[in-house]
């Protein structure tokens, strides 16, 4: 054998042993910069390109709704203030551009509570002369007027810096991006300020808490939401809906909470929850107490993919608030 060649084969012999001596430290050494990278995107919002221009950036406790183009960004509510850093850095992936509107769905914490630092960190679109004097503003925050309302009164106090700067009362068009986009009033359905966007273009419709896919909507809180109104806002939103093909696709729907759906994702859920309403309603034409009713469990069925047995809207408050709401409803009114 050859110098060189038994050369060779020490080198190789070497390497292998350094490669695997590597692999046994592996669970003791500092992790590599890629590492790091990985698991720091591990930890970043969850970016669901949903068509054109429009994205769904998706946590556990909510889903942002992201339209980019050459005049800026445009989100469909903020999340919880906790995740607002988060927020900006995915948005940033997106587009350099900056943040000229936040719409908010609804005046609920965990759809509005990152509108003070997300709008701060944007800047709107502000006139010339305002432009030259060097006069400059955080992004745009649109509401419906209740949802204003609910927001300026709230206790604890919301900081004015998160108050929308423009409300409206039934619709609202805006043209952004090149795309149409109306914002339409959902009366009495998760809150009295309920608002969808219809990005008319994508054909995306943004639905906020109106649609919660992992859970029972919260309702009867004090905040002037109604199952009747939900029922209402979702029969409505599917009017709006088109689907594609065995309907499946077509207009895609980015609910306030969970995976993004279509036209007969919206049908299931409405059925899910008239279903359960006139299963109560039958009860209390019986006779039945809340205890009953509650005992009885009208949601057992739909539990394993809605249900909560435990935290602050569990099934049996679900039950509670349709119950109290049907028994103020007029005689044969079935909502």
């Amino acid at each position: 054998m050859s110098n060189s060649t038994a050369r060779l084969r020490w080198l190789a012999w070497a390497t292998a042993a350094l490669f695997w001596s590597c692999v046994a430290a592996g669970a003791t050494d500092p992790p590599s910069t890629a590492h790091r990278a990985a698991e720091e995107t591990a930890t970043e919002l969850e970016i669901v390109p949903v068509r054109d221009n429009v994205y769904m950036l998706a946590t556990e406790t909510g889903n942002v709704t992201a339209q980019v183009g050459d005049e800026g960004v445009l989100l469909v509510d903020t999340l919880d203030g906790s995740l607002s850093e988060k927020l900006l850095r995915t948005v940033k992936s997106l587009s350099s551009k900056p943040i000229r509107w936040i719409i908010n769905t609804s005046a609920d914490p965990s759809y509005v509570g990152g509108n003070a630092a997300v709008a701060n960190a944007g800047k709107a679109i502000t006139s010339a002369l305002l432009h030259y004097i060097g006069t400059s503003t955080g992004a745009a925050v649109i509401a419906h007027e209740n949802a204003y309302a609910a927001m300026s009164s709230a206790k604890p106090a919301i900081p004015f810096e998160a108050w929308p700067t423009s409300t409206y009362s039934t619709s609202k068009s805006l043209y952004i991006n090149g795309e149409a986009v109306r914002l339409l009033h959902m009366p009495a359905a998760h809150t009295d300020g309920d608002s969808i966007v219809l990005f008319r273009r994508s054909d995306v419709i943004s639905v906020g808490g109106i649609m919660d896919f992992d859970h029972y909507p919260v309702i009867g809180d004090q905040r002037g939401g109604t199952l009747a109104g939900t029922i209402d806002a979702l029969n409505k939103i599917i009017e709006l809906a088109v689907p594609a093909h065995l309907e499946e696709g077509g207009t895609m729907i980015v609910p306030g909470r969970g995976r993004l759906c279509d036209q007969a994702d919206l049908v299931e859920y409405r059925d899910m929850l008239t279903i359960i309403r006139d299963d109560v309603q039958e009860m209390i034409r019986e006779g039945k107490s809340l205890k009953q009713i509650v005992a009885a469990k009208p949601t057992l069925g739909y539990d394993p993919r809605y249900g909560l047995s435990s935290g602050a809207w569990t099934n049996d408050r679900f039950v509670e608030a349709i119950y109290h709401e049907l028994r103020q409803q007029k005689p044969g009114k079935s909502g």
